[in-house]
């Protein structure tokens, strides 16, 4: 998996847990902002599921937002010369999954 690398972080050496690392699954993002802080919640929202669920929820400095902004606009770009171009998705809310009973 390629990922871009703050400068700073080549010489720290960060460690990864086992129970971290497989991952949260996540297709929604929602962000909120005081004067101090920045609230990113990673949701998931399924089919048949009335109430999406908040899966992890960081809590950054307003410096390291735009640092991680910054490194998601860079990873994007990255991505999309390697895979093509990622289209614009409207993001109103509700996301429609069709029905919510499931069909044999």
């Amino acid at each position: 998996m390629d990922r871009a690398i703050a400068p700073e972080e080549e010489n720290v050496g960060i460690e990864l847990p086992e129970n971290i690392s497989d991952g949260l699954y996540a297709n929604m993002t929602i962000v909120n902002h005081s004067s101090m802080e920045f609230v990113i919640d990673f949701v998931s929202l399924m089919p048949g599921v009335p109430k999406p669920r908040v899966r992890s929820r960081m809590i950054l400095s307003p410096r390291e937002s735009k640092r991680f902004s910054q490194l998601l606009i860079k990873s994007l770009r990255d991505y999309e010369k390697s895979y093509g171009k990622i289209y614009e998705v409207d993001s109103s809310l509700p996301l429609n999954f069709g029905p919510s009973q499931g069909e044999a």
